[in-house]
């Protein structure tokens, strides 16, 4: 691939316009809408007692499979790999050259950005297991004879994951808004101040700063919810999806968490298509100023929606309304989900393969220092459009209607009987107004 391509490609990765997706766009959003409805039908009927019990919930995993995460050796390599990885990105970030071939830009906004969460999804917590920070965190403690997960200062329960979504606001704003964001300096920048921050708060809070307000770690353990793997009074557990994903935590701001993934994600396949472009034309205002404005309005929009559509929900006496959305938020990271893969499935595969020739050459001088530079990118994915846009509308339609039956499975367990099915009309209205959307921006040109 030329660095042209790779240019073109970076700053402007949605998922392209109608004439990608050879498929009937009122097809597909018709069909979609009625799948979602249906699927709510369907679980009114068949789905009356709740089914996932944290405590409960899950088989051990195998002996040996336990004593090999759980081993300090193997913790102890992963981290190690995590510091190599942070040493090797920050060679490439302070000394590599300004240009687009520098693998910098593909590990920033493909691997991490996408390729972490579909790992997450597939294995678990992987940024957490691989997190150099927590490495240096739990080496600062005992040095300073403290706890590696207390650090000095308590954090602020009332912050919950707040700071995670802002973090990850910041990024989406670098990836989609900033106009200079496959320059060398404001990656470099944008990376200096993570990682000072991520050290700081380490020192401060401990370990639990990073559970908090590390946005990819925060990211990549949500994502993980929807894997098989997970931990039940602190054992290692095989679990269905769903049952994993019923044991999320009602955080406080995970609403906001997932707003700025999903709103971002929506942003994404909109700002390149015709009518945003016409519209910023039309006004005669700046263009980075627009899309400021496009991307703050659509993580607000997904948001609100959300919330409005929880706390109308009915419930008793004694569920406070306000606590709804942290408790149903959990249900939208299907959706998520489904959207990453429908957005990002052949940029990742071809980008992500083209960052990996790239990373033998981290100085771009012409090295081979890892082997992976004789390696040819895959275009399997672009040469069949239609198989491609068919994956992407049923990543769309899987994501949600997986959201549909976690969000019925928390219902039953906290509306009161009356309101078990009326009081989802609400969310289930908001999950159809989710799919219809986001369909019409999968197809928008």
């Amino acid at each position: 691939m030329t660095p042209l391509l790779i240019g073109g490609l970076l700053p402007e990765h949605g998922l392209g316009g109608a004439q990608d997706l050879p498929i009937s766009r009122g097809l597909a959003i018709t069909g979609a809408a009625i799948a979602v409805a249906v699927s709510f039908v369907v679980l009114a009927l068949a789905w009356r007692t709740p089914r996932y019990d944290a405590a409960t919930s899950g088989r051990p995993a195998p002996v040996w499979l336990s004593a090999l995460v759980d081993s300090v050796w193997w913790r102890g390599l992963l981290h190690l790999i995590g510091l190599l990885a942070l040493a090797y990105l920050i060679v490439v970030a302070v000394f590599g050259k300004d240009l687009l071939i520098n693998p910098i830009f593909g590990i920033f906004y493909v691997w991490i950005w996408v390729g972490v969460p579909i790992a997450s999804a597939l294995f678990g917590r992987v940024w957490r297991a691989l997190s150099p920070f927590r490495l240096i965190s739990t080496g600062i403690a005992r040095l300073s004879g403290g706890h590696p997960d207390e650090g000095l200062i308590t954090y602020p329960e009332r912050l919950g994951i707040w700071p995670a979504a802002l973090g990850l606001y910041g990024f989406v704003w670098m990836e989609l808004v900033y106009p200079h964001n496959v320059d060398l300096s404001p990656v470099r920048l944008w990376l200096g101040v993570y990682l000072g921050l991520m050290i700081i708060g380490g020192a401060l809070f401990g370990n639990t700063f990073y559970a908090r307000a590390d946005p990819f770690e925060v990211y990549s353990s949500l994502i993980a919810r929807l894997s098989i793997w997970g931990r039940r009074d602190g054992q290692l557990v095989l679990r269905s999806p769903l049952a994993n994903l019923d044991t999320t935590p009602a955080t406080p701001g995970l609403v906001g968490v997932i707003s700025v993934l999903f709103g971002s994600t929506a942003f994404d396949a909109f700002r390149d298509s015709t009518r945003w472009l016409t519209f910023i034309q039309g006004t005669g205002y700046s263009t980075y100023l627009q899309n400021n404005l496009g991307l703050l309005a659509f993580c607000l929009a997904v948001g609100l929606i959300f919330w409005l559509a929880c706390i109308s929900t009915g419930v008793g006496p004694e569920q406070p309304r306000r606590r709804l959305p942290d408790l149903f938020a959990f249900s939208v990271i299907p959706i998520v989900l489904g959207y990453i893969l429908a957005h990002y499935l052949s940029y990742v595969v071809e980008i992500g393969t083209q960052t990996l020739i790239l990373t033998s050459d981290p100085l771009s001088n012409g090295s081979n220092l890892f082997g992976t530079g004789t390696l040819t990118v895959p275009y399997w994915l672009s040469y069949h459009p239609t198989f491609l846009a068919t994956v992407k509308v049923l990543c769309v339609v899987a994501g949600h209607v997986l959201g549909v039956i976690a969000a019925h499975e928390r219902a039953i367990k906290l509306l009161p009987k009356k309101h078990q099915l009326t009081g989802q009309l609400p969310l289930l209205a908001a999950m159809i107004a989710f799919t219809v959307g986001g369909l019409y921006l999968l197809f928008s040109t």
